[in-house]
């Protein structure tokens, strides 16, 4: 989107140039009045020593009024942004383990369990370079009908300073259907690190109820009453190690993660059949039984979506904001304001139906003890975009923590809609 808009403003100035050289009797320009005296006689009308007329002076006085339009000529504020990373000392890679819950509230009436989850925040304290800056997240697998989950989940960060830092994991229900209910928090905070530092091993941490569902907590009461539930509270159970000094050749400016490396491939029904995409293997060539048997089963549609998780850190070169081609844009993106608010909920809507999480979203971790693992990510991202389908074109942005996420894209307006750089940002 960025890009767009430059392009947008640099058409704008080709189009004041344009009716400029059209109409130099209106108002000329620096440029011919500089040739006029350096040049001296044009045609023999004017004699070399001939002082300057009244008609050299209003060209003089209009050469300021020249520097108008180079000030037009700025694009909208925002894309590129040179600010540079906060100068930090290096800082510590942290690996994060989670292990297990237990406990869980019954968030489903039908099944009595839940599809749990965790969406973890790490906040290390470091100043970011613009406060709209988003933290360091992580998204662990869904665990099906299990009020006892066990993920099992790593996840290495980097640049985390020596003063530490507050974990914040949030544990949720995944629901497709509707809104995703939020089963309890639970916080981890760590007061120091050093590389004498013992860590933290599987220590269960409370899963605070009050910021649960009441629904899954009064479900899991009733259930207690029949001995299906032997608790109401439950615990997370979390491990932390230090693996040693950072390093970084930008400084400890910024924490980004640095592995594992993961894939997720969302698919969307809904969204397909309103852009009108079908899935990849229904446009696959075939003999001529293949094509009799595709003609007799019903077409899916599906809008996909995918995301690989890069190792850190992302370039600071790259780092770009919104770009302020219209007064409700800033509004948008830092939920000010009444507009604001309800455009920047929109978004956030849009972002979670087209990355989708449901029974059939695929994932996949890549293999992180492999020194050289670029092939295995090269090969699922050739096998994501469908490289030997036909030529297809795609819409990606890579976030800060090195998320990059991407969709098809094309000239259809419901595909184009859904592939907007602004909807992947989130």
């Amino acid at each position: 989107m960025p890009t767009c808009n430059r392009t947008e403003s640099a058409r704008g100035d080709m189009s004041s140039e344009e009716l400029n050289e059209k109409r130099p009797d209106e108002q000329p320009s620096a440029q011919p009045t500089a040739q006029l005296k350096s040049n001296g006689p044009v045609d023999g009308k004017l004699p070399q020593d001939e002082k300057p007329s009244a008609n050299d002076g209003s060209q003089k006085q209009a050469e300021p009024q020249d520097e108008k339009p180079k000030e037009e000529k700025k694009g909208p504020a925002g894309g590129f942004d040179s600010t540079p990373l906060p100068r930090e000392p290096p800082g510590y890679t942290v690996k994060i383990t989670f292990h297990r819950a237990t406990n869980l509230p019954m968030a489903d009436v039908n099944t009595l369990a839940s599809d749990p989850y965790i969406l973890a925040t790490i906040d290390t304290g470091l100043t970011p370079r613009h406060k709209e800056d988003p933290p360091l997240t992580l998204r662990t697998p869904t665990i099906r009908r299990n009020c006892d989950p066990e993920w099992n989940c790593e996840w290495i960060v980097a640049n985390v300073p020596a003063s530490g830092f507050k974990l914040k994991a949030r544990i949720y229900d995944e629901d497709p259907a509707d809104h995703d209910d939020r089963l309890g928090n639970a916080h981890i905070h760590v007061d120091s690190l050093s590389e004498d530092w013992q860590g933290i091993k599987e220590q269960g941490y409370k899963i605070m109820k009050r910021t649960g569902s009441k629904r899954a907590y009064f479900v899991r009461a009733i259930a207690a009453c029949f001995s299906k539930a032997k608790h109401l509270n439950g615990n997370l159970y979390v491990s932390v190690e230090c693996l040693g000094r950072t390093q970084d050749e930008e400084g400890g400016g910024r924490a980004y993660t640095i592995g594992p490396g993961f894939w997720y491939k969302h698919y969307s029904p809904m969204l397909g059949r309103l852009a009108n995409v079908k899935d990849a293997q229904d446009d696959d060539d075939t003999n001529a039984a293949g094509q009799q048997e595709q003609k007799q089963r019903a077409q899916r549609y599906n809008f996909q979506a995918n995301q690989i998780q890069l190792e850190g850190p992302v370039p600071s070169d790259l780092y770009h904001r919104y770009v302020e081609f219209k007064p409700f844009v800033k509004g948008m993106f830092t939920s000010t304001g009444p507009r604001g608010f309800l455009l920047s909920k929109a978004l956030h809507h849009q972002h979670a139906r087209v990355y989708n999480f449901s029974r059939t979203t695929e994932y996949g971790v890549f293999n992180h003890n492999d020194p050289t693992p670029t092939s295995e990510v090269t090969t699922k991202f050739l096998d994501l975009v469908h490289y030997d389908k036909g030529g297809r074109i795609f819409t990606y942005v890579i976030t800060l923590d090195a998320l990059w996420r991407f969709t098809e894209t094309g000239k259809e307006f419901g595909v184009d809609l859904l592939s907007k750089h602004t909807m992947h940002s989130d």
